[in-house]
């Protein structure tokens, strides 16, 4: 490779690192402490959070427009003008050069129009950073606090769900499968961002959940089994009640809501007013009406019988379907069910609510599509199907509450060691190596850039053992060093150039260098995939570190040397102090 190509290289891994890098460093240096609460907060903390903003905004810019609409804009509002100058632009009109509150107010046709606007550009902000937090370097319970979950999957009951011992495969794909409907429920629970996981090589998950929690809450939200049924819509009832809720709006003007004093008295036995929810632009479940769906047992196909669902496409029409599989018993109660109500609706009924409804044209039997929803749509509804119930029952193995009192004295010792440490054996190598402990300082330092960098871009879990294996990979990384320069010092010695010196160490200290590391990092592999919690984080950080000590002493400093001798065309080392 020549040497022009290695210094594009080690600039494209520099760039790549500091934008890998950047997420974190905005999170815990620019982001306000407060602006950090709100994004690790669930959505619908999100969402009051912007509509509070939006409201009190909106209020004072009316109220500053009806009392002199000439003023100048205040400078606690000019955050909005973007989203102003887009709303100008998009009607035709022109943009001012200097705003005054009448401007940004007279923009929109009303003060609900103002507000929506100023809503929707605090919710993205939010949403953005809660993106943002799910791309930089986590700090494990044991700095932060909280509440640690080991559960472990029952196989006898999977066995008797499915009627035969399952198989490895069944196992892991059931396991999968309860993680995500855990990651699923993380809003509903109320808690900020926890991490769950499963052990690699074990049919257990860990669950962490950073913070303050209730361990009742948290037991709740675990093993809570999520239900997914098709259900049928009594059409009857549905229609009666349609007229019910427009009658009670206009006479209380308000919606009708289940805990209501006025409650409808024409729904039959055995069936049950249900909420129909969507999505917001927050992502939290909203209510947008009511339906009655029977309760009888022919009417329901249980979300267990589910054994495949995708989204797909009408050969006809080319729009998004949702196609799902049932299991043989499923599959004939589903024709049972649809043979006799050809004509009836029939819901997606998960944990209570309608997520989605549609009328059965024909008999249907194991596999069923429903038709009339975007590509959005189809997919939220296809992850229904496939999430409903937890497909594998859960034992809590053990249930942890770790105090956080800790955390923040921990991160300061381990950063204040790790600075101690790496300038620590900076002064040595360059006391000892005097120039290459320059060039070995630097890649050092670009070693260490690129181990958080690599950290920070796959959302890896900072704990103490991770700070520990940081702290060693500092001292690790000048033993690649080392090596090479005794052999350079060697071949200086016997009279050659400095570039041919450089040259003859670089290449008979390759191998020595590659069996150290190579046999390290085999160990911290097995102990990454074998080894759990706290041997894991140690073995992952070490890992990486020795991949970029290696980089950083063959690659870094080998460039940074052929600069001094190609481009400064230096003729002499500065490696040692005896040694001119």
């Amino acid at each position: 490779m020549s040497k022009r190509l290695r210094f594009f290289v080690l600039l494209l891994v520099l760039g790549i690192g500091v934008a890998f890098l950047y997420p974190t460093v905005n999170w815990y240096f620019f982001v306000p402490e407060d602006m950090k609460a709100v994004a690790s907060g669930t959505r619908d903390q999100v969402r009051l959070y912007a509509q509070e903003i939006a409201g009190r905004d909106a209020l004072e810019l009316s109220g500053l427009a009806s009392s002199d609409p000439n003023q100048p804009l205040p400078a606690k509002f000019t955050y909005f003008l973007d989203n102003v100058r887009s709303t100008l632009r998009a009607t035709g009109r022109e943009v001012p050069r200097t705003w005054t509150v009448g401007d940004v107010v007279g923009t929109y046709r009303n003060l609900g129009e103002l507000t929506r606007n100023i809503e929707a550009y605090h919710r993205d902000e939010v949403l953005a950073l809660k993106d943002q937090k799910g791309r930089i370097i986590q700090l494990g319970l044991d700095l932060s606090g909280g509440i640690r979950v080991l559960l472990e999957a029952d196989v006898e009951s999977l066995a008797a769900r499915i009627g035969s011992t399952p198989t490895e495969a069944e196992l892991s794909e059931a396991i999968d499968l309860a993680l995500e409907i855990l990651n699923n429920r993380i809003d509903q629970f109320g808690v900020t961002e926890p991490s769950i996981r499963k052990e690699e090589g074990t049919n257990r998950i860990l669950v962490e959940i950073p913070g303050d929690a209730d361990p009742e809450r948290v037991n709740a939200f675990l093993m809570g089994r999520g239900s997914l049924n098709l259900q049928l819509v009594d059409s009857v009832a549905f229609e009666q009640l349609q007229t019910f809720l427009a009658d009670y709006r206009s006479r209380n003007n308000v919606d009708w809501f289940p805990g209501a004093t006025e409650q409808p008295d024409f729904v039959p036995a055995g069936s049950e007013i249900r909420p129909v929810v969507q999505r917001d632009t927050y992502g939290v479940d909203q209510v947008v009406s009511y339906i009655v769906t029977r309760e009888n047992s022919e009417s329901i196909v249980d979300g267990s019988f589910i054994r495949e669902a995708v989204v797909g496409s009408d050969n006809v029409t080319g729009r998004p379907t949702v196609n799902f599989v049932l299991d043989a018993e499923g599959g004939e109660l589903m024709r049972i069910m649809s043979r006799d109500n050809v004509g009836t609706p029939l819901a997606i009924v998960m944990d209570g609510r309608v997520r989605a409804y549609a009328t059965i044209s024909e008999e249907l039997g194991s596999s069923v599509m429903i038709r009339g929803f975007t590509l959005e749509e189809s997919n939220n509804i296809a992850r229904v199907l496939r999430t409903a119930a937890l497909p594998v029952d859960l034992e809590i193995i053990s249930l942890q509450t770790v105090g956080a009192s800790l955390g923040e004295d921990a991160i300061s010792a381990g950063v204040q060691a790790i600075i101690v440490g790496l300038i620590g054996v900076i002064i040595f190598i360059i006391a000892y190596y005097l120039g290459g402990g320059l060039v070995a300082s630097t890649g050092l330092v670009v070693n260490f850039f690129m181990i958080i960098a690599t950290l920070s871009a796959f959302n890896l879990t900072l704990t103490l053992t991770s700070i520990a294996g940081l702290i060693l990979t500092v001292g690790m990384a000048v033993d690649a060093n080392v090596i090479i320069f005794e052999r350079i010092k060697e071949e200086y010695r016997l009279g050659k150039s400095a570039a041919a010196s450089i040259h003859a160490g670089y290449k008979k200290a390759f191998w020595t260098i590659m069996d150290a590391n190579l046999t390290t990092f085999i160990a911290a592999l097995f102990l990454s995939y074998l080894g759990t919690g706290p041997v894991q984080g140690f073995a992952v950080t070490l890992a990486v570190g020795i991949v970029f000590s290696v980089f950083s002493a063959l690659f870094v400093t080998r460039l940074l040397y052929d600069f001094g001798t190609d481009v400064l065309k230096r003729n002499t080392l500065s490696i040692a102090w005896r040694l001119k």
